[in-house]
């Protein structure tokens, strides 16, 4: 994204805080490409949605709700989680219609040593009895595995150093990969 973008991506935000309709707009065109790899990365593993199909949800949900981002980091944030919570629901919707059929697949980046996807419903149980236990590992994981923000760019979106960052993902990691099953925790 080009430097020029990301402040007017943080002041387009502030002008939606305040309440001013055409920033809203003025906003989407700005973020789309990157929310459009955010999906990307969501959907890799399969299912029944492409990811612009995911934007447009997303930007529907968007569109009917107040948008309180702080900045551009926190609007991906809040816009990857928004996700997450679309796909799960539709792969509930599934998965209630078909009796526990067809689970949508999801890869989870820098979990364990495979890329096999894992069941998004799972993903996102562990990752709600992870925020339980650690809500701010729960937010790196997000930032990190889902986002696919790197370590010093999840550092600067939750105010945390990037060290503290580096340990939180190792422990989320390992706790999510006894979690969700996986053989081989990474090192």
């Amino acid at each position: 994204m080009e430097a020029a973008h990301l402040g007017e991506i943080s002041a387009l935000l502030g002008r939606v805080r305040e309440g001013e309709p055409a920033a809203r707009e003025q906003l989407l065109p700005l973020v789309y490409a990157d929310i459009e790899s955010i999906a990307a990365a969501y959907v890799r593993g399969g299912g029944s949605l492409e990811p612009r199909g995911l934007v447009h949800e997303l930007y529907l949900r968007l569109a009917a709700g107040p948008l309180d981002a702080r900045d551009r980091k926190h609007f991906f944030s809040v816009a990857a989680l928004a996700m997450r919570q679309i796909l799960t629901d539709r792969a509930r919707r599934r998965r209630a219609a078909k009796r526990g059929g067809d689970a949508v697949r999801v890869t989870l980046s820098g979990l364990g040593a495979s890329d096999d996807a894992l069941d998004l419903i799972a993903v996102d149980g562990a990752l709600a009895e992870l925020e339980k236990r650690s809500p701010r590992q729960a937010r790196v994981v997000e930032l990190r595995g889902l986002v696919g923000l790197t370590a010093a760019e999840t550092a600067e979106a939750l105010g945390i150093s990037e060290r503290t960052v580096h340990t939180e993902w190792r422990l989320a990691r390992a706790w999510l990969a006894r979690a969700l099953g996986a053989a081989n925790p990474p090192s």
